[in-house]
């Protein structure tokens, strides 16, 4: 069966915190996608991961802001318009029915982007269907381009793009998707019971790694002071680092021997490096900002202990599940994290990791230290932590259940 092309709507490409996104890619190339990618924003960081140089897929950028831009904008736009007035009309009635409602100007951008898209690239590169990975402003284009192409779309909703975004404008968009998919069943609850006009398919895909490229070390022996510890995340409010650095000073104070090691960076760093600095931590921990996918692999296999501490944000911002803690999953490392959003879904109280109450450091320092010292509990989830990984987040498994609904006639309406 001929595989269909796939236009491909990102917020950024690369990028080092989404190897989600670029492991799908390239599985879907594997099975015979052919993929066009259409990125919102140039890269920002100065590496990417190896994966990226095996993917065919070239990307094009769209013009990141309104301003400099705007005269090809507007010529390629007024070039659509003319060439099919009535959807270039019904995309731009909807943009400035948000613009009325929001007052924000990103609604006129995302439909000046998807013109954009349209008119200079579809004509020597078409495509069968949009996808856009996060529901927010890449699924605002994909719909965009979708109205004033004719060419159906859907997009993929993850985690702050659902929470954070208005429900009645996501609810918009998924009446006009032809299915959406997410990556936990909590959001799929939640997705499902916005106000929608339509029934709309909505698919629960975990995002999956590629077991291959994670070999574990043995780590079934008791481990010894000092204990290494590990976090990777972004550092924003939603990680609930600030946490993680109170359980580390109980820690400290009941005398344990560590080392903590944080690979991330994010908005909140400057908060976090003082709190480090007022808490009197700066001899047991560092900030290693954010690292190619081998020095990550390097500080999972030196590690005794991964921790995380999500929570929900004040402005509704939350993890789904978070790879990072799939992979510490798969390389052995036991986990100690929040039963925040869909994290159970993953680790499972004392059988597949240690879970508590999000916002709580007396909690988090209490399972660190049992997951540390208990020889007899490392024993048993360590082996079932990898074998849940294996059985339900293997992404070459996963791919297929993607491609099945890009090509079933459950994603038709």
């Amino acid at each position: 069966m001929t595989q269909p092309t796939l236009g491909m709507i990102l917020k950024g490409y690369p990028r080092i915190s989404e190897t989600f996104i670029s492991n799908e890619i390239l599985l879907l190339e594997n099975l015979g996608f052919s993929i066009r990618i259409f990125s919102m924003r140039q890269p920002r960081e100065s590496f990417t991961h190896t994966s990226i140089k095996q993917i065919r897929a070239q990307a094009v950028y769209l013009p990141e802001t309104l301003l400099r831009p705007i005269l090809p904008l507007l010529y390629y736009n007024i070039r659509q318009c003319i060439k099919s007035p009535a959807a270039y009309g019904s995309a731009l009635k909807i943009a400035f029915k948000r613009f009325s409602r929001t007052r924000k100007s990103a609604s006129i951008k995302h439909v000046l982007q998807a013109g954009y898209l349209v008119n200079r690239f579809l004509p020597k590169n078409p495509v069968d269907h949009f996808h856009a990975h996060f529901a927010h402003s890449p699924g605002s284009v994909a719909m965009y381009a979708s109205l004033i192409s004719g060419i159906p779309f859907s997009f993929t909703a993850h985690a702050k793009d659902i929470y954070t975004s208005n429900p009645l404008q996501l609810a918009e968009k998924m009446d006009r998707a032809r299915f959406v998919a997410t990556c936990t069943e909590y959001n799929r609850s939640y997705l499902r019971q916005l106000p929608l006009k339509h029934p709309v398919p909505v698919f629960r895909v975990y995002h999956g790694i590629d077991i291959r490229l994670f070999t574990p070390e043995q780590r079934l022996r008791h481990p010894v002071p000092p204990y290494r510890l590990l976090t990777v995340a972004r550092i924003t409010a939603k990680k609930g680092l600030s946490s993680v650095y109170q359980a580390l000073k109980i820690l400290k104070d009941q005398g344990i021997a560590f080392e903590h090691t944080l690979i991330g960076e994010g908005d909140d760093r400057e908060q976090i490096v003082r709190q480090i600095q007022m808490l009197g931590l700066q001899s047991v921990t560092r900030l290693m900002g954010v690292q190619p996918h081998e020095a990550v692999l390097d500080a999972f296999r030196n590690s005794d202990l991964f921790v995380i501490g999500c929570e929900i944000a004040p402005n509704g911002d939350r993890d789904g599940i978070p790879n990072v803690l799939v992979e510490s999953m798969a390389m052995n490392v036991p986990v100690v994290a929040t039963g925040v959003s869909a994290i159970p879904e993953l680790v499972t109280h004392e059988k597949t990791g240690l879970l508590v109450a999000p916002g709580n450091p007396d909690q988090l320092a209490s399972a660190m230290i049992r997951l540390l010292t208990d020889t007899e509990l490392r024993q048993r989830i360590i082996p079932a932590a990898r074998e849940r990984v294996v059985n339900d987040f293997d992404n070459r498994k996963l791919i297929e259940e993607l491609a099945d609904i890009y090509q079933s006639g459950a994603a038709k309406r």
